[in-house]
């Protein structure tokens, strides 16, 4: 237990934990709110029970109840609430569309919460040394160019370091606060939620401004829910309310005390907080910190990369596995030079962590309402809780969500909009893809044969059978795979051996091998074979198809060859998509990862045969 609270504290809260780098920062930075005492009580009450209400009580005791097989995240979530409404084909669409709107904006946040946490860290040079400022944005793109590069060797060796950095960073971040707290005891009163009331009656459109720097304490928040399958309820608890929780309160309250006897300070407390003697440990534990806080963000683009492909909500892309032991230490290439590119063009863009602040809000807040929608829909029919018991649960938090949301949309064009593009540009790429598939599916189906009455006229006067076992991968169980016949038609032959698969991929995390595999025998040495994984299982056809042992149909590796269809994609006019969207759909169908690498089929064994599908 207490090795798994360390790691939650390195994997769940680095993001979260790096907060303070620029989160009260930025609350007073835009001049709406001005650092005197009623405002600085006002604000860090705000802060207290933002944090308490969101994170402790919404996402630890609420959300992590709401696990689909001990695993969390949006994706997790989608599943469960779509379930939950199976019986309700358009609710079911129409939460499927803001499920994935949701995913498509973590990617915005992945590439905001790197850029704006390293720039925090980087930025006490502004305080220690001034006369080096010009040197911020060139070490920024230093340190993350570093990070990114180094992704390809997995994240297990520096992971093992996550959890001892962040232990040392919570340390840090209490000895900070309570010199200060102790030097103005006073500052305790902001626990009461009065201060936070009376500062939003007392200035309501300026309070409300506010709350958009004021969310930046919770970011990193939905990570408590995002990582529930690597470490489970128990660790993310303890690690909330032993260790990160009280860190986070005594820094943010250390920071209002000294703010209180030194407002000049405002422009950047965090680091003014520390003693000369520290100035240079605590720069590099913070820029320790915000990779810590990166590698978080870029490790979990890359599981959600790869439910998203199981799900069939992005295409194939090429997946890594970095480590022989852990299934979930993977490295996506293709997101990890997309999210560098992004990332870099992020602080080039706005070159401040103040001028990112403002498109960092927005991407966090989207993610955190549309959980909380998920989670009524979840509780209500999934649950099957008493209707007026769901809205009161989740309306409470659906209010605070959205006066978050409002605040940070007043952000759009200060740079709220960056991450909005990213999201806005990756949902429409899972739309076509899924709209493109199904488009696919329907027009193979519409000239498909039944395999069994196909396979019975066949062997009325039957082809030559040749050794060994041939499998044909097909999409949709009973129907004649083009390969199948291609090979008839080209090469005249029926191998001794015929097994017709197909892969299904489920809204679980995992499928138990005791039901990976269904098998129907169809005569004359053929069996049509279902197999059946979960988002989070590694689609391994060959590992699985030797169940069939246990079945009587025994495969000899070497004697067994894989046929595969593949499919031309050709945009054509019609009822389908736009004629834009097909020939996105086209590009991304023809630039996708081989279902050979996808489904681990030996690749000195396998057979392809193309055929154009038109859409």
């Amino acid at each position: 237990m207490a090795a798994m609270t360390l790691g939650a504290l390195g994997v769940v809260y680095g993001d979260i934990g790096t907060s303070p780098l620029y989160a009260l920062k930025e609350v007073f930075h835009g001049g709406h709110v001005s650092p005197t005492h009623d405002n600085i009580l006002g604000v860090l009450s705000l802060i207290f029970w933002t944090m308490t209400i969101i994170v402790s009580i919404k996402y630890v005791l609420l959300i992590l109840r709401a696990d689909n097989n001990g695993e969390g995240g949006l994706i997790a979530m989608l599943a469960l609430a779509t379930n939950a409404v199976n019986h309700k084909p358009e609710l079911r669409r129409s939460l499927m569309l803001v499920g994935l709107f949701g995913t498509a904006i973590f990617y915005g946040d992945g590439v905001i919460t790197p850029a704006m946490t390293v720039l925090g860290a980087v930025e006490g040079i502004d305080v220690y040394a001034p006369q080096f400022h010009d040197l911020i944005l060139p070490l920024t793109l230093v340190v993350l160019t570093g990070l990114f590069a180094v992704q390809r060797f997995g994240t297990g060796g520096i992971g093992k370091a996550f959890g001892p950095v962040m232990l040392v960073w919570f340390a840090a971040l209490t000895a900070l606060g309570i010199p200060h707290i102790l030097e103005n005891p006073h500052v305790l009163v902001a626990v009461n939620p009065a201060y936070a009331a009376t500062f939003c009656m007392q200035h309501k459109w300026v309070a409300f401004v506010a709350l958009g720097a004021v969310v930046l304490v919770v970011t990193g928040g939905e990570a408590l829910y995002a990582d529930l399958g690597h470490f489970g309820k128990k660790p993310i608890r303890i690690a909330w309310y032993g260790i990160v929780m009280p860190a986070l309160v005594v820094n943010y309250f250390g920071q209002g005390a000294m703010l209180l006897d030194h407002p000049e300070t405002v422009k950047n407390p965090f680091f003014n907080m520390a003693p000369g003697w520290a100035e240079i440990p605590l720069f590099v534990l913070a820029t320790l910190a915000a990779i810590v806080a990166s590698q978080a963000l870029i490790t979990a683009a890359f599981s959600v990369t790869k439910q998203a492909i199981q799900l069939g909500i992005l295409p194939r892309m090429a997946v890594r596995h970095t480590s022989e032991r852990d299934t979930g230490q993977i490295y996506v290439p293709f997101v990890n030079w997309g999210l560098y590119v992004f990332i870099v063009l992020a602080v080039v863009l706005f070159g401040s962590s103040s001028k990112l602040a403002g498109a960092y809000g927005i991407a966090v807040t989207v993610d955190m309402t549309i959980t909380t929608v998920m989670t009524f829909f979840v509780i209500r029919h999934g649950w099957k809780y008493p209707l007026p018991l769901c809205i009161l649960a989740t309306g409470f938090f659906f209010i605070i969500d959205i006066a978050f949301l409002g605040s940070n949309a007043l952000k759009l064009f200060a740079g709220g909009w960056f991450p909005l593009v990213i999201g806005v540009g990756m949902f429409t790429l899972m739309l076509t893809w899924k709209q493109g598939r199904r488009l696919m599916r329907e027009s193979l189906q519409h000239d498909a044969i039944d395999l069994k009455g196909f396979l019975e006229a066949v062997f009325i006067s039957p082809p030559t059978r040749v050794s060994g076992t041939a499998v044909f991968l097909t999409a949709d169980q009973g129907l004649t795979p083009n390969a199948l016949l291609h090979n008839l038609k080209h090469n005249k032959v029926l191998h001794e051996q015929n097994l017709f698969v197909t892969v299904k991929h489920h809204e679980v995390p995992w499928v138990p091998l005791a039901e990976r595999i269904e098998v129907e025998a169809l005569g004359q040495e053929c069996w049509q074979v279902m197999l059946h994984f979960g988002f989070k299982d590694e689609p391994d056809v060959p590992q699985a198809l030797k169940l069939l042992e246990k079945r009587g149909v025994l495969l000899e590796e070497m004697e067994t060859s894989y046929f595969l269809s593949r499919d031309i994609v050709i945009p054509t006019m019609g009822s389908g998509m736009a004629m834009w969207r097909e020939q996105l759909f086209a590009s991304m169908h023809r630039n996708a990862s081989g279902v050979a690498d996808f489904l681990n089929l030996p690749t000195n064994r396998i057979v392809e045969l193309g055929s154009k599908v038109e859409i």
